[in-house]
């Protein structure tokens, strides 16, 4: 340990009798505060001793669950001290800054599930700092002269000391919060979510209540999502699992990674799915590889405000808190804090450095159904500054650069499925009755099923031949139909070697399922014109009328219809779809093959419904921010066919070698036009025009089984 680096025993031996002296305090709240302050750390002292209960009694049900989870309800939450306009209005300038400690209070819930009894004790003494300045400050005005101007001074004097407080947490913490999420991440020894799933009652449609065993919120999409696993053959999950197992490993395969040097994968579970979780294990098993279940990252120092997948298990969440609360590091963040974070990395790495030789990569699982809609522009939730928005990407490519050493590029890879939950099928209200409604789910998850795994063979040779048209291409021109204000030109790399190179890959049902697009990084000089979506989910979000401009490759403009105040819109883009940034390139243009998917999505009505993953599969698509091959630029990838995919840069990431700082911008968002919306796709070159789709339909001789669906 450096002589200058903070280390504190975070085992739970030492913090047994700490936790008991700070629960003992914690439960002396409101004390001497009146008013809103009261009764937000009333709030708080009930929360912890529901979570003592839970700790002391071992009583893990429904009963529970709810009281835990009652302000993240949706029909409670903007009435809570979560919302920050909300604790705005409750307790003044201080209000949003006690809104985001709320959150990362609530920690206390999936700690004590875990019997991590050191993060519970640390949350509950920070607590009781902020408990302490928030008396300070009542003593004192008390003591004074009462004064607007004083009563003024003393509150941005209590918001200082308070926003200090969190800090010295967030800075103080950040070795162990960080060493210990990077472990569980890659120790098959952390075994909590493990242990649930493998030995859980997953056949007994009658009893469900292992999840509330996890810590996690579980509302109906659970519960539902539990009963249609339990009622599904045993056929049918091995099916779904070896897609997806198969998928990673594939993916290995592609790019000529050997996974045998690994034993390690880690491996994403939204609630409900524990039977396709316990059969995907076993196959891993097989496979050489032992299974890590990590928790979504709880503690604010580990959150990914960028991220378009939520890692890790989790239960239901809501939406607008995460929206909300998306940056909260915004209070804190800045040089001092990046350095300390990138410190407390490194350190992280080094202790873990052995279980990450053995570490292969993700396997990702995603969750829709639940109708996209526009957040709420709250006033009082924080943003991060230009300035601090620029240190976020310092920090994310140094980030990256120090994980590299641990982890090499080289070495890991991922692969990404998707699959629906209950709200697909529409509003139980609806229906009938609770059969007629569970029939509907399984209906449309059996499509899904279906749509996961198609017939890879045959989606190799159909995309063959739209590589085989694209590479004679210089161009590529995507022109929309029917309202559709869509006109685009894609530049496209010279193949030095056609006879053994090739622009686009042929994504089968590897990293990226279900099968179904071929993918290039375009040029950026020359790539110009509008891509228009009457609507599209993106992250969980509906957008409408969304427009974006581009010029020689880069984002000019852009637009949607949301909100009636235009710049609203242009908020909800930049921070949904951009993450933040607007000087993005076109990282990717590809052409979606899925039909059978876009076929289910018009048929059920669910087109809203779809997640990128599957959407991106269902038209031409294309990817603002950084390409597919973000740090893998020099690792060779081939086809099928054996040609090596040689446009995998543009001018933005080619500058990785010069000034790495301007090759990357940790954004990478897809955005889908239906075939409906398309008068033609056009790959344009020396040797004349070739059309692949016109009027929604697959033109390309080779690709015409594609209509089938249609």
């Amino acid at each position: 340990m450096e002589e200058n680096s903070i280390y504190i025993d975070l085992s739970n031996e030492a913090f047994e009798e700490r936790y008991e002296l700070s629960l003992e305090r914690v439960r002396e709240f409101p004390g001497g505060l009146e008013g809103a302050a009261a009764e937000y750390f009333t709030v708080l002292k009930e929360l912890s001793e529901l979570c003592d209960t839970v700790r002391t009694s071992g009583k893990k049900d429904r009963e529970i669950n709810e009281a835990l989870f009652y302000d993240v309800k949706n029909e409670n939450y903007e009435k809570s001290f979560l919302d920050p306009d909300l604790a705005y209005e409750k307790l003044g300038s201080t209000g949003p800054l006690l809104s985001a400690w709320y959150l990362e209070y609530r920690g206390i819930i999936p700690f004590t599930f875990e019997n991590r009894i050191k993060d519970v004790t640390v949350i509950l003494e920070t607590t009781i700092q902020l408990f302490n300045a928030f008396e300070e400050h009542m003593a004192a005005l008390q003591a004074a002269a009462p004064s607007g101007e004083a009563e003024k001074k003393a509150e941005t004097k209590l918001q200082d000391e308070l926003k200090e407080i969190i800090y010295s947490y967030l800075y103080d913490y950040a070795d162990e919060f960080m060493a210990d999420y990077l472990k569980h991440n890659a120790d098959p020894g952390s075994a909590f979510a493990a242990d649930i799933v493998m030995n859980a009652d997953l056949n007994n449609t009658g009893d469900d209540s292992y999840l509330y065993s996890f810590g996690e919120w579980i509302t109906e999409e659970e519960l539902g999502t539990a009963g249609i696993m339990a009622e599904l053959p045993e056929e049918t999950i091995e099916r779904m699992a070896a897609a997806y197992v198969d998928g990673y490993i594939n993916g290995f395969a592609m790019t000529g990674k050997d996974i045998k040097k690994k034993s390690v994968v880690c491996c994403y579970l939204p609630l409900g799915f524990e039977r396709f979780m316990r059969a995907a294990i076993k196959q891993f098993e097989v496979a050489g590889l032992k299974v890590v279940l990590s928790r979504n990252p709880v503690h604010l120092i580990n959150k990914k405000t960028s991220a378009n997948i939520r890692p890790g298990f989790y239960g239901a969440f809501n939406k607008e808190c995460e929206f909300d609360h998306k940056e909260d590091l915004a209070y804190f963040w800045g040089s001092k804090l990046k350095a300390r974070k990138l410190k407390a990395a490194a350190a992280a790495y080094e202790e873990n450095n052995e279980l990450l030789k053995q570490f292969s990569g993700n396997a990702c699982v995603e969750i829709f159904g639940a109708e996209g809609k526009a957040p709420k522009a709250k006033k009082h939730s924080p943003a991060f500054n230009k300035h601090q928005l620029d240190i976020n990407k310092e920090y994310a490519f140094k980030a990256h650069e120090t994980a590299s050493r641990y982890m090499p590029d080289e070495e890991i890879s991922f692969t990404i499925i998707a699959w629906p939950t209950p709200s697909i099928a529409g509003d139980r209200a609806d229906y009938e009755s609770e059969t007629a409604f569970a029939a509907k789910y399984r209906e449309l998850f059996d499509k899904f099923i279906e749509i996961n795994t198609l017939p890879v063979d045959k989606w190799q040779a159909i995309q063959q031949c739209l590589i085989d048209a694209l590479d004679k291409a210089d161009y590529a021109e995507v022109k929309g139909v029917s309202g559709n204000d869509t006109f685009v030109k894609v530049m496209l790399h010279p193949l030095q070697d056609p006879a053994k190179q090739t622009n686009f890959e042929n994504c089968l049902a590897d990293v990226n399922i279900p099968a179904g697009e071929v993918f290039t990084s375009p040029l950026l000089k020359g790539t110009d014109g509008v891509i228009h979506a009457g609507y599209v989910y993106i992250s969980g979000y509906l957008f409408k009328d969304l427009k974006i401009r581009f010029e020689n490759g880069r984002v000019a403009d852009y637009s949607c219809s949301n909100f009636e105040d235009r710049e609203a819109g242009r908020e909800l883009i930049r921070k949904i779809i951009f993450k933040n940034r607007e000087e993005l390139p076109l990282g990717e243009f590809a052409i979606g093959t899925n039909t059978a998917a876009y076929a289910a999505a018009r048929k059920y009505g669910i087109e809203a419904k779809m997640p990128v993953l599957i959407a991106e599969k269902t038209g031409p698509h294309f990817a603002v921010g950084d390409t597919c091959y973000s740090f893998e630029e020099d690792i060779a990838t081939f086809n099928p066919d054996g040609k090596q995919i040689t446009a995998r840069e543009n001018e933005c990431s080619a500058l990785r070698h010069t000034t790495p700082d301007k090759a990357y911008f940790s954004v990478h968002t897809d955005i889908t036009l239906p075939y409906n919306e398309l008068l033609y796709i056009k790959a344009v070159g020396a040797e004349g025009e070739i059309t692949i789709i016109e009027n929604g339909r697959f033109v390309l001789p080779g690709t015409e089984a594609l209509n089938e669906a249609l």
